[in-house]
């Protein structure tokens, strides 16, 4: 009991660590593909919104037994320390492949006519049926994993179903599109000290 006990606490710990971490990095990077200071910000913002959303859906099912027996369980269970650990690992990863992917067409398409709101149309109807499918298959593979006997497998199952659910559908297809439609220009601000500053690469 005590090792578990100084596990949970190190996971605890770490947890803000890693997160913030994951945070920076990634803002940095989609800064430098895509030349832009609100972009990166908002990638940030709502695929935290994602990991979130996920973690809120494990604790009202596994800690609040909210349609427990749905996935077998007769009471309700403690979410095991790591998990949330992977998840963050897992989701942030999922849901920066739909942002790059999505963004990468749109950013296409700004610099070959620099009309924002053209942009933003094209690049999503480029990208949704691909975001759409390849989340569809996704979920239908993480959800498969629920019928596993093993409570943590469960966890991770469940909260990767339904953040590939969330980023694909209210996310990437009607949050991020919104919001740079409504930005309009600003989308791709940079500094000009800031920009002569970071590394020029291609998305």
């Amino acid at each position: 009991m005590a090792g578990q006990a100084d596990f949970r606490d190190t996971v605890g710990d770490r947890l803000p660590i890693v997160i913030g971490l994951v945070l920076v990095l990634a803002f940095l990077l989609l800064m430098t593909v895509f030349r832009s200071v609100l972009i990166p910000l908002k990638a940030v913002v709502l695929n935290l919104l994602t990991t979130a959303a996920s973690y809120g859906v494990l604790v009202a099912v596994f800690q609040w037994g909210w349609g427990g027996t749905l996935l077998g369980l007769s009471e309700p269970v403690p979410i095991e320390s790591y998990v949330p650990m992977m998840m963050f690992a897992i989701v942030f990863g999922l849901s920066m492949d739909y942002e790059i992917f999505l963004l990468s067409r749109i950013a296409e398409a700004w610099h070959r006519t620099a009309d924002n709101r053209l942009a933003v149309g094209e690049g999503l109807s480029r990208t949704a049926r691909v975001i759409s499918a390849a989340a569809f298959i996704m979920t239908a593979v993480f959800l498969s994993f629920t019928a596993s006997p093993t409570v943590v497998v469960k966890m991770l199952a469940l909260g990767l179903a339904v953040s590939v659910i969330l980023d694909a559908t209210v996310v990437r297809l009607v949050l991020v599109p919104s919001a740079m439609f409504l930005l309009g220009r600003t989308n791709w601000w940079l500094p000009r000290r800031l920009d002569r500053l970071l590394p020029h690469v291609h998305a």
